[in-house]
């Protein structure tokens, strides 16, 4: 089996990833993502446009595909809320234990953009965060989950679930699916599951 190099476009969003993880949006120079590239500064704007339009790409594509992944789970998971919030879980922990720069990225840089730029991502962003709302407030009103503060517990579920990009490292002693199982352990007890 062949593998094929990345694109350059893909050299240039790989490389932007993991600066703008590393370093923060500000703190990433336009030359230094050039060289990281492999590209010049000059022939860098060609594949990114702005650092800002490159930024919010990132965050955009990065949202999409976590919320395509959060639907695809949720569709295969059956009725009972408490099953949904299970995959949701899965989803959000395997998404910031395999892509943690990616994740960083997005959790953390969304102050970097201007209003506009900004608006398209939180769009994103409240979409994603909609599909943990409807279940849990579907699971409330089932009496399945027993919470005194919806969104309070879903903001603090979300961000125990987002931690993992900080902290999980495969060569830890647990994998991902050990990982996101103890989480789904947790945010059902976070939320009353009964």
């Amino acid at each position: 089996m062949t593998v094929s190099s990345p694109t350059t476009g893909e050299r240039v969003e790989q490389a932007a990833t993991r600066l703008f993880a590393q370093r923060g949006f500000h703190g990433t120079g336009i030359r230094r993502l050039a060289q990281e590239s492999g590209l010049t500064s000059a022939s860098l704007y060609h594949w990114m446009g702005t650092k800002e339009e490159l930024l919010a790409r990132l965050m955009r594509s990065a949202l999409e595909r976590l919320t395509a992944d959060a639907r695809a789970a949720l569709a295969g998971a059956g009725e009972d809320p408490r099953e949904r919030l299970d995959a949701l879980v899965r989803v959000h922990v395997r998404a910031h234990a395999e892509r943690p720069e990616q994740t960083r990225v997005v959790d953390g840089e969304l102050g970097a953009l201007t209003p506009d730029a900004r608006a398209g991502v939180v769009a994103l962003r409240a979409e994603y965060e909609d599909l943990w709302r409807t279940v849990i407030a579907d699971g409330v009103d089932q009496g399945l989950l027993v919470v005194a503060q919806p969104d309070l517990a879903r903001r603090a579920v979300l961000e125990m679930c987002s931690s993992v990009a900080r902290w999980f490292r495969s060569d830890g002693g647990l994998g991902v699916a050990e990982v996101a199982e103890e989480h789904v352990s947790l945010a059902r007890g976070a939320l009353g599951a009964r």
